[in-house]
């Protein structure tokens, strides 16, 4: 037993009891953290790989946690079928191989647990580097392989954790493939190509040479329409009757009065004839007499048969003499009208002319006019004059006094051989023209429809993974309608949204998008 003497004493020996207590918390506080630190590793998990490829026919884009050798990798296979829409893959199966020296594992999803995404599953065997990942796509339309190579298989998650990447953060939007799915979306490769120097212009649909001609009244008298056909817009055939012609109450150029006229005549020149044939055989009329009466039996006949064409007992019927449509009724029902009057336009409308109204400014460049890209005010989608066998038949060689712009003329299709149904071009329609003159060759090109327009800069949605974007702003060339020329803010090999933009643009507005990385 101590027994403590001075005051200096007990302070010194509680000094020391507060040494030891100090001390023996921290043998313990040390003796704990190795616990702890391998609780947070153990805790903390392998992220997915994610993956995108194309093929001619296919998008794919994958995730999965890294392989690890005796762990089940589930894979989220997002497939999407391109076309001028990307859709979601709802009908075949995958299956993914494993494969490294000709050796491997497989396993196939048979149908997608959702629209457009399969779920095929590996659990690796053998640890190593270099492996390949193969995905075979069979649908009932068609087949498709893609292939992901230098895959690791790690040994242990220890292992495969230490070698995990840490994430850059890098701020790029997200945008799920269910949420594409669900608009008019696509994207399209950046590359480059031939493009052309534009004239901008307006111009005008109008019929072409020969493809139209006008049903004019035979004779005199009232005109009355013949049933349905004769509405503008009518499909019309050859031979169809269009009008008739007749007589009326009235007393002058009576098609009536004419046609028995010209019946009666025709009736005594005939007798006339037949009688003087006989007679001039026995030579009691002569030769002179006949020829006479034979001339006149003629004259008669061609007369009667010109006005009886067509004649009915309602009157005289006037057809079409092609096929196609009525463009235009020039006369109204009931009203009277002399032989030689125009009665309504018939047009085959398969043949067009899209003629340009080009400024002064631009003389030098018509000579290498080749092509066009137009719109009319009845469409929202540009046409290529080589879609419709255009061809340009003129230009103007200077301006008149009635019009500073001189036309360039092309002759194109309305029915292309291989559509069977016009295309709904009509005559008559102003158009949005742009004309293709010099070409620019490698010119980096994407299409109208992926640019965003704000306060007068123009951006586009880059692609640079399955399920992410980067909004970049760009600079821009010439444009055709279809497609611009780029300046700037995207290079060769990317990929931009060239269908769905403006949806991206709604989604990140509403502050709505999900995270990345994540396994659906």
């Amino acid at each position: 037993m101590t027994v403590i003497n001075t005051k200096k004493e007990f302070q010194k020996l509680k000094t020391m009891n507060k040494l030891f207590a100090l001390l023996t918390m921290s043998a313990l506080l040390f003796a704990g953290c190795p616990g702890k630190q391998e609780q947070e590793e153990h805790e903390r998990e392998l992220e997915p790989l994610a993956y995108t490829l194309y093929s001619d026919k296919t998008e794919l884009f994958v995730e999965f946690k890294p392989l690890v050798v005796g762990n089940t990798s589930r894979f989220a296979a997002h497939l999407t079928q391109i076309g001028e829409l990307f859709t979601p893959l709802t009908k075949g199966s995958v299956t993914v191989s494993l494969i490294k020296d000709g050796k491997g594992i497989r396993h196939t999803a048979d149908a997608p647990s959702s629209p457009g995404i399969f779920r095929p599953e590996l659990s690796p065997e053998t640890a190593g580097e270099g492996c390949r990942l193969v995905f075979e796509i069979k649908t009932p339309d068609y087949s498709d392989k893609l292939v992901i190579d230098n895959i690791t298989v790690y040994p242990d998650e220890k292992t495969a954790l230490a070698e995990q990447p840490e994430e850059s953060g890098g701020g790029d939007i997200t945008y799920l493939k269910e949420q594409a799915w669900k608009v008019e979306f696509a994207n399209t490769l950046v590359k480059k190509q031939a493009f052309s120097d534009i004239i901008k212009t307006s111009g005008q649909i109008l019929s072409a040479p020969g493809d139209e001609m006008i049903v004019t009244a035979k004779a005199s008298g009232i005109v009355l329409f013949a049933g349905n056909k004769t509405i503008i817009g009518s499909e019309v055939s050859a031979g169809i009757n269009l009008f008739t012609i007749a007589g009326g109450d009235i007393t002058e150029g009576n098609i009536d009065a004419v046609y028995k006229e010209a019946k009666a005549n025709y009736d005594k020149a005939k007798a006339d004839y037949d009688r003087t044939k006989e007679l001039v055989k026995d030579k009691i009329v002569s030769e002179k007499d006949f020829l006479e009466t034979k001339l006149k039996f003629e004259n008669a006949q061609t007369a009667f048969n010109t006005i009886a064409k067509n004649y009915s007992a309602n009157g005289q019927n006037i057809s079409s003499t092609m096929n196609g449509f009525v463009k235009n009724i020039l006369v109204t029902e009931g009203q009277f009208v002399e032989a030689g009057t125009p009665l309504a336009t018939i047009s085959k409308n398969k043949k067009l002319l899209l003629q340009a109204n080009v400024s002064q400014k631009y003389f030098n460049k018509l000579s290498f006019i080749t092509s066009a890209n137009f719109k009319t005010a009845e469409s929202d989608k540009f046409i290529g004059t080589q879609e419709l066998n255009g061809k340009v038949v003129s230009f103007g060689k200077s301006a008149s006094a009635n019009s500073p712009f001189i036309p360039v003329t092309f002759e194109i299709d309305n029915i292309p051989p291989d559509a069977g149904q016009a295309r709904n071009l009509i005559p008559g329609s102003v158009a949005e023209v742009y004309l293709k003159s010099f070409p620019i060759p490698d010119a980096l090109v994407i299409p109208v429809s992926s640019l965003i327009e704000e306060q007068g800069s123009f951006f586009v949605y880059v692609q640079t993974e399955g399920e992410s974007f980067q909004k970049r702003e760009v600079k821009l060339g010439a444009s055709d309608g279809i497609n611009v020329q780029l300046y700037s803010g995207v290079t060769e090999g990317e990929r931009v949204v060239a269908k769905g933009a403006y949806q991206i643009k709604l989604s990140t507005a509403s502050g709505t998008l999900p995270a990345h990385g994540h396994e659906h």
